[in-house]
C-alpha cells in the first residue's frame, strides 16, 4: 500500500508539473488593452464616441484572428473628466486588471493624470485626442494620435485673420482647463503676430463650471472684436455663443476640436452659426479609407463618427499594429515598435516624431444649417 501511494503521488506531483509547464509555456490566451474615455461628465458625448471606436477596432482585430494567434480583450474604464478619477481607473487597469497598454483618455486634464502613472510603470499609452503639449513631454511610453495645441491654435488665427479677415480678436477660455487655456494662448500668439500687438483687443478667462458668463462677455465686446475665440469644450461654447447673440454679438465665433459633438447644435441652435473650429478630419474627405470607416461606423453606430471615434479608431489601431510587429507585450517593445510607426490611419499619415506626436493636417469646420460642413484643410 505504501508503495502503491508513493507511486501515485510521484505521478501526481508529475502531471501537475507537466500542466504548470504547459501552461507557462503557451503564455495567456488572451492579451488585455486598456481603454480610458469620460463616458459621463462634461465632455460625455467625446467618451462614447472614443469607446465605440475602441470596440470597433478591438472587434475588427479579433475577427481577423487577433495578434499572433491571440485573442484581444478591451478592459474600459470611465475616467468622468476628472483628473483625481482618471489617476484611480489607470492605476486599477495597470495594477489590478493587468494591462499591456493603455489607449486613452480624452481630456489632456485627465491625460496629465494618468500619463506619470503609465511612465513610472513602463506601459505604453496613446491618447487619441490630448492635445496639450504637455501630456506626451511626461515621458517616453507617452503617445498622442492627434495634433497639437501650438499647430490647433496657430491654425485658428491665421484662418481668422487671413480668410475671415478679422483685425482684431478677442479670446474667451476655461482657465481652469489646461487645453482651453493653452489654447487661447498659442491662438493669440500667432494672432499679434499676423495682426500686431494689441490685435487680440479681449483676453478673458472664466472659471470651470461657469455658465452665466455675461460680465466677461460684456467686457470683450466693448472691445469691439471682429472674431471672438472660444476654446472651451462642447457645452461651454454652446452657452457662450447664446449669450453673446444675445449681447449683440454678431461676427463669426472660432474655436477648436472641443467643439465637436453633436451637442453643440443641440444646445447652442442658432447661435453656434457662423461658427468654426480646427479639427482632424471630415466625413465628407474623399479618401477610401475614410468613406470605408464613415460606411462601417456609421451601420454599427446609426450616426455618422465625429472627429472622437476617428481618433479612438486611430489610436487603438495604432497600438494594435505595434503589438502585432513588436511580436511581443512587455511595455519596452511595444513603446519601441509604436516609435517606429509609419502607418495610414483614418486621420492621414502617422509617423511620430522625436516628442511621439504625430505630424498631421488639420481641417476647418463649419457650423452651416445646422450642421458641420467642411471648409478647408491646412497642412503643417
Amino acid at each position: 500500500m505504501k508503495a502503491y501511494t508513493k507511486f501515485v503521488a510521484i505521478g501526481a506531483i508529475a502531471l501537475g508539473l507537466g500542466i504548470g509547464m504547459a501552461a507557462c509555456s503557451s503564455g495567456p490566451k488572451e492579451i488585455v488593452i486598456g481603454g480610458v474615455g469620460p463616458v459621463t461628465g462634461e465632455a460625455a458625448t467625446f467618451g462614447v464616441s472614443t469607446k465605440n471606436a475602441y470596440e470597433m477596432a478591438i472587434a475588427e482585430w479579433n475577427a481577423n484572428k487577433g495578434i499572433n494567434g491571440k485573442q484581444l480583450k478591451l478592459v474600459f474604464a470611465d475616467d468622468k473628466g476628472d483628473p483625481t478619477e482618471g489617476a484611480t481607473v489607470y492605476t486599477k487597469l495597470i495594477q489590478q486588471d493587468k494591462v499591456v497598454a493603455i489607449v486613452g483618455t480624452v481630456m489632456s486634464k485627465v491625460s496629465l493624470a494618468g500619463a506619470p502613472i503609465c511612465q513610472s510603470s513602463g506601459i505604453p499609452m496613446i491618447s487619441p485626442t490630448s492635445t496639450n503639449p504637455k501630456v506626451t513631454e511626461v515621458g517616453d511610453f507617452i503617445f498622442r494620435a492627434c495634433f497639437i495645441d501650438p499647430f490647433q491654435g496657430t491654425v485658428g488665427a491665421q484662418f481668422a485673420f487671413n480668410d475671415l479677415g478679422a483685425k482684431k480678436a478677442a479670446a474667451l477660455f476655461d482657465s481652469g482647463n489646461d487645453y482651453a487655456k493653452g489654447l487661447s494662448e498659442f491662438f493669440k500668439a500667432k494672432f499679434e503676430e499676423l495682426g500686431g500687438a494689441g490685435s487680440v483687443v479681449a483676453f478673458e478667462g472664466h472659471a470651470s463650471g461657469t455658465t452665466d458668463f455675461k460680465a466677461q462677455l460684456t467686457k470683450i465686446l466693448a472691445a469691439k472684436p471682429d472674431v471672438l475665440y472660444v476654446s472651451d469644450y462642447y457645452q461651454d461654447v454652446a452657452l457662450i455663443a447664446k449669450q453673446a447673440r444675445e449681447l449683440g454679438f454678431k461676427g463669426p465665433m472660432v474655436g477648436g476640436d472641443g467643439w465637436d459633438s453633436p451637442d453643440l447644435v443641440k444646445i447652442g441652435g442658432a447661435a453656434v452659426e457662423n461658427g468654426f473650429f480646427t479639427n482632424h478630419y471630415s466625413a465628407e474627405d474623399t479618401r477610401p479609407i475614410v468613406q470605408d470607416f464613415v460606411k462601417k461606423y456609421t451601420a454599427k453606430y446609426g450616426a455618422a463618427p465625429d472627429a472622437l471615434a476617428t481618433l479612438g479608431y486611430d489610436a487603438m489601431t495604432l497600438m494594435l499594429d505595434a503589438i502585432k510587429r513588436a511580436g511581443k507585450t512587455d511595455g519596452k517593445s511595444i513603446r519601441d515598435a509604436l516609435k517606429a510607426a509609419d502607418l495610414a490611419v483614418v486621420s492621414g499619415q502617422v509617423k511620430f516624431d522625436a516628442s511621439r506626436n504625430p505630424v498631421k493636417s488639420a481641417v476647418i469646420i463649419e457650423i452651416k444649417d445646422g450642421k458641420q460642413v467642411y471648409k478647408t484643410t491646412v497642412n503643417p
